[in-house]
């Protein structure tokens, strides 16, 4: 911007002679042209993507939106259990649960990605120092691994082929695929490639910027949650895990 307040993301409320997004008109241009989440990459990006990008991009608003009773599912029911009526504030509470352990890894492992396609030497070196760099600072590596998914998670199998369907150019693919051959070999074992480390470079081919990725973690798991709020307002499971932590026992300090 030249120095003048303001922004380019909406025209004003009170400004009832338009109604921008972007410098589209959001009645003639979007509704009922567009769907959510080509609209969404447009608010993000500033331009719309290709039809290639584009189901890219759909795949990964769908892919995390729920997988059953998640730590982010497990708060919003309690919430949803002591806020009934409040379907916003039980969501809101859910979604804090996105960040750097759960769901939200991806933008972790964009921001890795991207340091490594910056990265002017050797791929592959660059690769192994990475993976070596982790492993002796005993710290994960932003989506690999998965508590119950071992050998492959079908979820980053299927986003990979989705990418690749789609002709994406492919490169932060083919670093994310040298990255997992530098982790199993640093560990001496196979990783999981998680589908948020896929997610992080599926968000890169198509131009999305790193520090937005993790809101789309947070706007898929949202409509996730929102179901989980009308399920326990209908069929509650708080009872079951109140009972559950009834039964941890008090220790008393010696």
């Amino acid at each position: 911007m030249d120095g003048t307040i303001g922004t380019r993301i909406g025209s004003s409320t009170a400004d009832i002679s338009r109604l921008k997004m972007r410098g589209a008109d959001v009645l003639t241009d979007i509704v009922g042209k567009r769907g959510f989440a080509e609209t969404f990459y447009f608010i993000i990006c500033a331009r719309w993507p290709t039809p290639a990008e584009l189901r890219i991009f759909e795949a990964a608003t769908v892919i995390l939106m729920d997988h059953g009773i998640t730590n982010s599912a497990l708060v919003t029911r309690l919430v949803a259990d002591s806020s009934p009526g409040e379907i916003q504030i039980a969501m809101a509470a859910g979604m804090t649960m996105v960040g750097s352990k759960f769901a939200g890894t991806m933008a972790g492992a964009g921001a890795l990605l991207q340091e490594g396609m910056a990265y002017d030497g050797d791929k592959a070196q660059w690769a192994s120092e990475t993976a070596a760099r982790f492993r002796a600072d005993k710290k994960p590596i932003p989506g690999f691994g998965h508590p119950y998914y071992k050998g492959v998670d079908p979820r980053a199998k299927i986003l990979i082929a989705l990418t690749r369907e789609a002709r994406a150019k492919g490169d932060y693919l083919d670093l994310l695929e040298l990255l997992s051959q530098a982790v199993d070999a640093a560990a001496g074992r196979p990783i999981v490639v998680n589908a948020t480390a896929v997610l992080g470079a599926m968000l890169s081919e198509v131009g999305f910027p790193v520090a937005g990725m993790r809101a789309v973690a947070a706007v898929s798991r949202a409509a996730g949650l929102a179901a989980h709020v009308l399920e326990e307002w209908e069929n509650p499971i708080t009872p079951t895990i109140m009972a559950s932590a009834n039964a941890i026992e008090y220790i008393e300090d010696a």
